[in-house]
C-alpha cells in the first residue's frame, strides 16, 4: 500500500493491524481528502482494487479494510445521527421519506440505526450499487 500511494504521489504512513484473519490498514498523510473522495467513494474503490491486487498474489484470500485517518468511524457516526434525525422527522410528519443514493455500506448503517425503532421501517429502492432508502412510518406499512 505504501508503494502504491508513493507512486500516486502521496506522502503517507500506513499502519497495519490484524483482527482475526482480516487486515486493517489506516492511512495518514497529506491530501487525505483525495484518498477519501466524495462520500468515501474513492476510498471504497481503493479498498476494492487493493483487495484484488493482493488476493491475486496469495493462495488463500484475505479481506483488507482500508481507512484514512479514521474517516469510516466518523462517517458511520454522521450517518447514524442523520438516520436518527430523519427518523424523528418521519415520525413527526407521519409521511415516508426517501434519501440517497447510497452505497451498500452506507445503506446498511442507516438500516441498522433505525432497526430498533418499533415505529419505523426502512427499505432499499432501485437497482445497482447506488440505491435509495425509504424511511416509512409503521402505520403506513401493510
Amino acid at each position: 500500500m505504501e508503494r502504491l500511494l508513493e507512486v500516486m504521489g502521496m506522502k503517507t504512513e500506513v499502519e497495519a493491524s490484524e483482527r482475526g484473519e482480516d487486515l486493517y490498514l489506516n492511512i495518514t498523510g497529506d491530501r487525505e481528502g483525495v484518498l477519501i473522495g466524495k462520500h468515501g467513494r474513492t476510498l471504497d474503490s481503493l479498498q476494492f482494487l487493493f483487495n484484488r491486487m493482493v488476493n491475486k498474489q496469495l493462495k488463500e484470500g484475505v479481506k483488507i479494510y482500508i481507512d484514512v485517518n479514521g474517516y469510516k468511524a466518523k462517517r458511520t457516526d454522521s450517518l447514524t445521527k442523520m438516520a436518527d434525525r430523519l427518523g424523528e422527522k418521519v415520525k413527526r410528519d407521519g409521511k415516508s421519506l426517501t434519501i440517497g443514493p447510497l452505497n451498500s455500506h452506507d445503506r446498511r448503517i442507516i438500516h441498522l440505526a433505525l432497526k430498533e425503532d418499533p415505529t419505523l421501517d426502512t427499505e432499499s429502492l432501485g437497482e445497482g450499487e447506488m440505491k435509495r432508502i425509504r424511511i416509512i412510518p409503521k402505520s403506513q406499512t401493510p
